[in-house]
C-alpha cells in the first residue's frame, strides 16, 4: 500500500458471485472513467488500454449474471493456479480470456438484450492498438488514424456508462 490506496482484492466468481459481480462493475465504470481521462491528456494507446479493460470487466461480471446461459457453451472443467478444479463457465467469468470474448459477448447479447457483439470487436481492436499503435499501412493495427481511435474509446467508455446505467448497477454514484 502506498500513499493511503487500498487495495481490493475480488473474490473468484465461483466463492461468491454477488461480490465478484459488484467488483467488477465497479472496475468497469473506474476504468472507463479513466480512459476518458487519458485520452483527454493525450495517453492515447493508455485510453484504449483502459477502454478495453472496462468493456472485459463489464463483459465478466455479465457472464457471473449469466453463468448458465455460459455453461451451455463452454463445457468441460479448468484447473486454476492454486488446484482447484472450476467449470469452464465460471474461469471464463473470472478471467474473461480474449480469444474467448467474442463467444461471451454473442451468448450474453442473446441472453440479456444488450447490443454486446459489436463494441466487443471495438474492444479487441482498441486492444490490438494498445500494443501496436497507428499503422498506416493497415498491418498490425487496424487503426491508420488517431481520430478513428479517439471516437472508439469515447464509443466504448460511453457504453460502459450506458449498460451500467442499463442494467440499473451504475456503482459508486
Amino acid at each position: 500500500m502506498d500513499g493511503g490506496s487500498v487495495v481490493i482484492e475480488l473474490e473468484k466468481p465461483w466463492r461468491d458471485p454477488e461480490g465478484y459481480r459488484r467488483g467488477r462493475l465497479l472496475e468497469a465504470k473506474y476504468e472507463a472513467e479513466l480512459a476518458l481521462k487519458f485520452l483527454e491528456e493525450g495517453l492515447y494507446r493508455n485510453a484504449a488500454g483502459k477502454a478495453f479493460q472496462a468493456w472485459k470487466a463489464l463483459l465478466a461480471a455479465l457472464a457471473v449474471e449469466h453463468r448458465d446461459k455460459l455453461a451451455e457453451r463452454f463445457k468441460g472443467v479448468r484447473t486454476t493456479r492454486d488446484g482447484r478444479r472450476v467449470h469452464l463457465a465460471d474461469f471464463v467469468a473470472a478471467f474473461m480470456p480474449t480469444g474467448y470474448m467474442l463467444a461471451v459477448a454473442k451468448d450474453l447479447e442473446e441472453a440479456t438484450g444488450l447490443s454486446l457483439y459489436d463494441l466487443t470487436n471495438l474492444a479487441l481492436s482498441l486492444h490490438e492498438f494498445q500494443h501496436n499503435g497507428l499503422d498506416k499501412s493497415g498491418v498490425y493495427s487496424r487503426y491508420p488514424f488517431i481520430d478513428l481511435v479517439v471516437e472508439d474509446i469515447k464509443r466504448v467508455a460511453n457504453a460502459v456508462f450506458e449498460i451500467l446505467r442499463e442494467v440499473g448497477a451504475m456503482p459508486g454514484t
